[in-house]
């Protein structure tokens, strides 16, 4: 038998004797007295200064609010000040009523008239005398207190109306609209608030459990009930303002994650009494996978006013490293490093993806070493404030549009292969990891630096009939190699499917970013499979929520971020400063010189693998199809697979089908192939269209 460890307080006893063979294991405690302590402690110290104060934004922020609270509430008022003093003054009357009423119930003291009404009901003569004592040497006091402030007011009001007349008339007037401010009425005030106030209800540790309690998560609900630290449920600190909001952070019960709190996010607004787009729980990944972070704004996250983008009016930029382009829920400034990834943005329609594509364009024309590729398929000229600082820009997607992106990014392909070359010929010290580097960047004689390529609604020329197929594999091939090479791709569409999104180049996208969709397939292909599971999900948003997203690949968790609102003027501007540091630096080429793309020789991919499959084979692996044409033509074919083959004969009407045959070792296998009579058929049919024509 073996012996197993278990707690000596779980066992029935010591055996019986004479049970050798039947004898249960001694008990082993488990928790060692002598273990010591990992010696590990994690200490948060609380600022000194309150980061309102340390933060010069913040600060301006605050001062900024209250003095235009401060300034309102004066206008207001200074307005109405002619009409309250008529209405104090129509009151006091009133008030000097009240006043005589109130002084003559103090002089008399008849506050304590009911003590000695009891008195005399009980018949209790000493406490009688006692109380009519107490009242007589009040009423003597007061009574003189009240003749020497008569006898001086009038006294004081004879010496002003013979030495100055005109004060007696503003201690007068003040005397008036006294008596007045005493004469309102307690239910209406005639001086009332110039800002009507709702106010929030602060946020507690019994909101908060009351809130998690309601979401359904029965450890949760078992947690709060039995009050929480047994099931390792409890605050880690205070509750605090943080920005425009509350921060609680707590540990949630024993294998409860934040994912599972996010996931009920509607029902904790429902618990918390506020709107959705005011309550956003997340992780912290500082700490363990149990801790939650709770942060629940004063407003919706858009209804909050905005930092203004920080490069609006000045700046520059280094792709290299990271650049604030939004704010999360909390109005803290996020960043975003472009370099070494490529972009994938997905949304329905008017959300804000086009805006945050043309920001995040703007950021890379901000760098004067970047070359810009802007193309606009919707066609409503939204990426226009670009076009003064792109090397290629289009806008449409007529026939001859997509032709021309098909050249530059021809164009772009060659140069992804020129700069494989020259990184793979620097010497090691130079180029250590086998990429771009700043230092290579900023070398005009490489000519490694940075290029940015941006397509709006990529769905249009990947899906397009005669240049899709191609037009997919250069950009499959500048999201996988390209980041490395100082080349980075962003691709944005209304429609996240794997024809608008090839897989090719979804699953090579580092940063993502997704706006409100409507399904959870269309969340997974822009944020990653599994994202919608993981609690990930941006078919929460609504729809006012335009410019906000989930962002995913910058920092190891993803977050959400509503990306500075850029509107086209301010664009131009931007543009505008952004030409002239690419003027002084050197860099103003291509379509801002007025010059468009080289005419190059395309891939014929029907007649291309006619020339690779002889007549006689019939039937032939996608696999050996692809790379019988990366020998043919390797400018156009390298780096093709089977699914390329597949893709690019679509359009014709060419199916792919399984295929017998047999590998190099002779072993026979069933694997996607073409049939040679299909694609001549398909050859054919073109050049009867073209004859037509």
């Amino acid at each position: 038998m073996t012996d197993t460890l278990v707690p000596a307080q779980a066992t029935g006893g010591e055996p019986a004797p004479g049970d050798d063979d039947c004898a249960v294991p001694a008990a082993v405690p488990v928790d060692n007295p002598k273990l010591p302590e990992p010696g590990v402690t994690t200490e948060k110290r609380r600022p000194v200064i309150a980061p309102w104060l340390r933060s010069r934004r913040d600060f301006l922020a605050t001062v900024e609010r209250a003095a235009g609270h401060t300034g309102y509430a004066t206008a207001f008022h200074g307005l109405r000040a002619p009409w309250y003093a008529t209405q104090l003054a129509l009151m006091a009357p009133r008030g000097a009523a009240r006043l005589v009423t109130t002084t003559n119930r103090w002089v008399w003291d008849r506050e304590a008239a009911p003590l000695r009404a009891h008195a005399v009901q009980q018949e209790d003569a000493e406490e009688y005398l006692r109380l009519a004592r107490v009242r007589a040497g009040r009423v003597r006091l007061r009574g003189f207190v009240t003749v020497v402030a008569a006898v001086f007011g009038v006294g004081f009001a004879l010496w002003l109306y013979v030495m100055a007349p005109a004060y007696l008339w503003a201690f007068a007037a003040g005397g008036v609209l006294t008596l007045g401010f005493f004469g309102q009425q307690p239910d209406a005030p005639v001086i009332g608030p110039a800002v009507m106030r709702t106010e929030l209800q602060k946020l507690t540790g019994t909101i908060v459990l009351r809130a998690l309690e309601s979401i359904g998560n029965p450890r949760i609900t078992a947690a709060v009930k039995k009050g929480g630290d047994m099931n390792g449920m409890r605050f880690t600190s205070e509750i605090t303002r943080d920005g425009p909001g509350y921060r609680a952070d707590l540990d949630l019960p024993f294998g409860v994650t934040p994912e599972d709190v996010m996931e009920q996010r509607q029902a904790l607004a429902s618990g918390l009494r506020r709107k959705l787009g005011c309550v956003w729980p997340s992780g912290d990944a500082a700490e363990h996978e149990g801790r939650l972070i709770l942060w629940v704004g004063d407003k919706p996250m858009n209804e909050t006013t905005k930092p203004a983008w920080p490069l609006l009016k000045d700046g520059q930029v280094d792709l290299f490293k990271p650049v604030v382009f939004g704010n999360d829920q909390r109005m803290r400034d996020i960043a975003v490093t472009l370099m070494f990834a490529s972009v994938a943005i997905g949304s329905i329609p008017r959300m804000g993806k086009t805006f945050l594509l043309r920001l995040l364009l703007l950021i890379a024309a901000l760098d004067p070493r970047a070359e810009l590729y802007a193309f606009d398929f919707k066609g409503t000229g939204d990426l226009r404030p670009l076009e003064p600082v792109c090397h290629r820009y289009r806008a449409g997607e007529d026939d001859e549009d997509v032709e021309y992106v098909l050249h530059s990014m021809r164009e772009l392909r060659e140069e992804l292969r020129r700069r494989a070359k020259v990184i793979r010929n620097l010497p090691s010290h130079r180029c250590p990891e086998s990429k771009v580097t700043p230092e290579l960047a900023s070398d005009k004689s490489l000519g490694l630096h940075p290029i940015v390529v941006g397509f709006d609604e990529c769905q249009v020329p990947f899906e397009h009939e005669k240049y899709g197929a191609e037009l997919e594999s250069i950009c499959t091939d500048v999201a996988k190699r390209g980041p490395a090479l100082g080349i980075v791709g962003m691709f944005a569409t209304q429609r996240p499917d794997a024809k608008s999104l090839p897989p090719g180049i979804s699953a090579n996208a580092v940063l993502r970013f997704c706006l409100k969709v409507m399904g959870h397939t269309a969340n997974d292909m822009v944020l990653g499979t599994g994202a919608y599971k993981a609690g990930i999900r941006a078919t929460m948003f609504s729809r006012s929520d335009r410019g906000i997203c989930w962002m995913s690949g910058e920092g190891d968790d993803p977050q959400i971020v509503a990306s500075a609102f850029v509107d086209g003027p301010a664009a131009e501007a931007v543009t505008a400063r952004a030409r002239e540091l690419r003027e002084a630096y050197g860099n103003v080429t291509g379509h801002a010189l007025g010059h468009g793309p080289a005419k190059s020789a395309g891939m014929d991919v029907l007649g291309d693998i006619l020339k690779v499959v002889g007549a006689d084979e019939g039937k032939v692996w996608n696999e050996r199809v692809a790379a019988r044409l990366a020998e043919l033509r390797p400018d156009v074919y390298e780096g093709w697979e089977g699914e390329n083959v597949t893709a690019a004969l679509k359009p014709w009407g060419v199916k792919t089908a399984q295929v017998w045959g047999t590998t190099d070792d002779g072993e026979g296998k069933n694997r996607r192939g073409i049939d040679r009579a299909d694609v001549a058929a398909a050859a054919a049919r073109r050049a009867a269209d073209k004859a037509a024509a």
